[in-house]
């Protein structure tokens, strides 16, 4: 199969019954997770959010976590209504908030930034805080400001759902009162941002890249023939050109980067290059962290994932979230070494 002839359609109502982990992390707990002896912000962490899930389950033990249609919830408690998980790439922020999610009661969500957007765009803004509005928890991963709108629009719906009663999860790797700097200078949108901020108590997660602790850098790619092959011989194999892939992407909206991927073991690119631009790169790496998400392989060829992006990308505003797509192409390359057999 090749993933450019595939064009999904997925239905506005399937977008909130899916936001659920993704499948790499259905059987994360908080007791599976490992913290770096080396650093104690990591075992903190862990502690903060069992005591979190621990107090969502006695709020919807008491009642306020339920949904009331035909009257006013109560005040929602003093403090901060939920938490932000700031931390480098590879420190283990999705596997404690999917953690946090599997702790906590439900009906809860769970869904990246984009994924939330997206909701609010296949909804109407009303109707999506109509659907999250009863949840006990939200939980928001790779929390991103790519967009000046997205971030007035994420800002007012989490404030909405925290004033109904919500708790909210997030993670990012910046400090919710830092999200924006090298990508927006306006006075208004810092301000939204402060807004936000105030809903969460943040909790740095210091520590190195877990998939690259002790492994190489990225692995030698294949050749041409060497990827042809392989995916001949491989079971639910997508073969793409590089290039015909990153025009494809253009083609399709990221909310249906995901089910692109349906039914794909394995993921073969030949003559993989440097991105070309920005917005292509944007592309990418939401690709990538589908593709992450999912499990699946990735076998190539042509130049190293640790050098598809420029250093001007690797300098500028999206910085981190370049840096996120290396380290997730590189552990899924990883993850295909025994897919090709070499002489």
């Amino acid at each position: 199969m090749t993933l450019c002839e595939r064009h999904p359609v997925v239905p506005a109502d399937r977008l909130v019954a899916e936001m659920v982990p993704p499948p790499r992390f259905d059987g994360v707990r908080f007791a599976t997770y490992i913290p770096d002896s080396g650093r104690p912000s990591q075992a903190e962490a862990v502690g903060v959010l069992e005591g979190f899930a621990a107090g969502l389950a006695g709020a919807t033990a008491s009642g306020q976590g339920s949904r009331r249609w035909f009257r006013r919830a109560p005040a929602a408690p003093a403090g901060p209504k939920g938490v932000y998980l700031d931390g480098g790439y590879g420190v283990g922020k999705t596997h404690l908030l999917a953690s946090l999610w599997h702790a906590a009661p439900g009906p809860k969500a769970f869904g990246t930034f984009v994924e939330l957007t997206n909701l609010v765009g296949a909804l109407g803004f009303q109707q999506a805080v109509e659907a999250l509005s009863g949840h006990v928890l939200v939980c928001i991963d790779e929390f991103e400001l790519d967009d000046p709108g997205d971030t007035v629009l994420v800002s007012t719906l989490l404030g909405r759902l925290a004033d109904a009663g919500v708790r909210l999860a997030a993670t990012s790797n910046t400090l919710p009162g830092k999200l924006g700097e090298g990508r927006f200078a306006s006075a208004d949108f810092m301000r939204e941002i402060q807004g936000l901020s105030a809903h969460f108590r943040s909790l740095r997660i210091d520590g190195e890249d877990y998939r690259h602790r002790g492994l190489p850098d990225a692995p030698a790619p294949y050749t041409d023939e060497e990827v042809t092959e392989a995916a001949g011989r491989a079971v639910g194999a997508s073969l793409d050109d590089f290039g015909d892939l990153l025009s494809h992407l253009a083609k399709v909206h990221p909310s249906r980067y995901g089910a692109m991927c349906d039914g794909v073991d394995a993921v073969f690119l030949r003559a993989v290059h440097p991105v070309p631009d920005q917005n292509t790169a944007l592309r990418l790496v939401v690709l990538a962290d589908r593709l992450y998400d999912r499990e699946v392989p990735v076998v190539a060829s042509g130049t190293p994932f640790d050098r598809i992006f420029s250093d001007e990308m690797l300098r500028g505003g999206y910085r981190k979230k370049y840096l996120r797509a290396v380290s997730r192409l590189v552990a899924l390359a990883r993850d295909s070494e025994t897919l090709v057999t070499r002489d």
